[in-house]
């Protein structure tokens, strides 16, 4: 059974004035739990290891996708086939951040991997700066966490100009080059996010400003403006298939800034490879029954297993089937048509009261920050979230 440990809870006022507003679902309770998931270092180092490991399992899979050109078999929107060409083969499309959901990791149950959020990852305010928080809050040492989120984004912000491992001659190569952050205009949560990433991209030594994506400017020869400020750099917390499918114009601009080499977006149109679920099927083909992964297929399989859409989020139009493919739990969502995948079931850790616990890896550059998602069998966007701590 998982080790929880009971704390103080922070109070709406204290998460407010840290512009963490999203702190209450809509039925009212708290969207933070006022208990924490004890973790061993052993644990914590066998997700940061999984989440290596399979960073480049993905890398490897993205080109076999590439050279075989399997883009449709991953519901990639024709779209944005050459902006994903382009980003790929220039290494200045740097992968800033992604998380991996894992079920498994806790009590001798092995790591599994469930999905790689890749392109435009939630949960990143709560699990960076709130379960920091939750401990020194709780006059618990806040450095006993496996938390290194901040410094690691801020790292790899520098990686953008170094493009390599090394940091440390970042001010050397770096020539004054801007970033531009923009979310939709209506989201507090996404906003915040942005603008944390802004701050670390503002503590690594960018030059940045935020602005909401309808303010932003687009010129296939000149890039992308503020006004009349001109950027090297786009952050968009704004999902690439949304772009190709709602915005086709836009897509097409991005297209030409890329390939005019006028500007560099983050996360790179690449990410979307990672983010499809269909990259599991193509990980189980080229990796078959290797031990972070589940038997993924397009069809049916003849055992209990998880129906996803290929671009669904947040737990959206998901179903858990039995052996006969007979629907044992669903949710409903925007993603119904899509095609789907078909994941063999794994059970996620359980406490006492059999709540369920899927473990969230931050990766930037390398595995980089630990948090939980509790709620029922089918992880959602309002389950709760947990925190967690470094047990003895």
């Amino acid at each position: 059974m998982l080790s929880l440990q009971k704390i103080k809870p922070l109070t709406k006022k204290f998460l407010e004035d840290s512009n963490f507003t999203w702190h209450t679902d809509p039925d009212n309770t708290p969207y933070i739990s006022d208990e924490i998931v004890g973790v061993s270092q052993s644990e914590a180092n066998a997700y940061y290891e999984a989440a290596n490991e399979l960073y480049d399992m993905f890398v490897a899979g993205a080109e076999y996708v590439i050279e075989n050109n399997l883009f449709h078999e991953l519901g990639i929107p024709f779209n944005l086939i050459d902006i994903i060409k382009d980003s790929w083969s220039n290494d200045v499309h740097w992968h800033l951040y992604g998380r991996f959901d894992f079920a498994g990791g806790l009590d001798g149950k092995p790591i599994k991997l469930l999905e790689f959020n890749a392109d435009t990852p939630t949960s990143l305010f709560e699990t960076t700066i709130i379960q920091w928080a939750m401990l020194k809050y709780n006059s618990m040492n806040e450095m006993e966490q496996f938390n290194d989120i901040y410094e690691a984004i801020k790292e790899n912000f520098k990686r953008l100009i170094t493009l390599s491992d090394d940091t440390s001659e970042f001010s050397k190569y770096y020539d004054g080059w801007k970033i531009l952050f923009s979310s939709i205009a209506g989201s507090n949560e996404d906003e915040q996010t942005v603008k944390l990433l802004q701050n670390m991209a503002d503590e690594a030594g960018f030059h940045t400003k935020f602005a909401y994506v309808d303010e932003v400017g687009f010129s296939d020869e000149e890039g992308i403006f503020l006004g009349d400020e001109g950027f090297e750099y786009w952050f968009k917390l704004i999902p690439w298939e949304e772009i190709a499918i709602n915005e086709g114009e836009l897509a097409l601009i991005l297209k030409n800034i890329i390939k005019n080499q006028k500007a560099i977006i983050l996360n790179p149109a690449y990410t979307l490879l990672f983010q499809s679920k269909a990259m599991m099927k193509i990980l189980w083909d080229l990796y078959p029954n290797h031990p972070l992964l589940l038997e993924t297929s397009f069809e049916p399989l003849n055992k209990k297993q998880v129906a996803k859409p290929f671009l669904g989020r947040e737990g959206a139009n998901i179903s858990i089937l039995d052996e006969n493919a007979k629907v044992i739990e669903s949710k409903d969502g925007d993603y119904a048509n899509q095609n789907k995948i078909y994941q063999e079931f794994y059970e996620l850790n359980k406490d006492e009261k059999d709540q369920n616990y899927q473990a969230g890896l931050f990766f930037a550059y390398e595995g980089c920050g630990l948090g939980f998602r509790r709620g029922g069998n089918i992880i959602d966007n309002y389950s709760k979230f947990v925190g967690h701590f470094i047990k003895e």
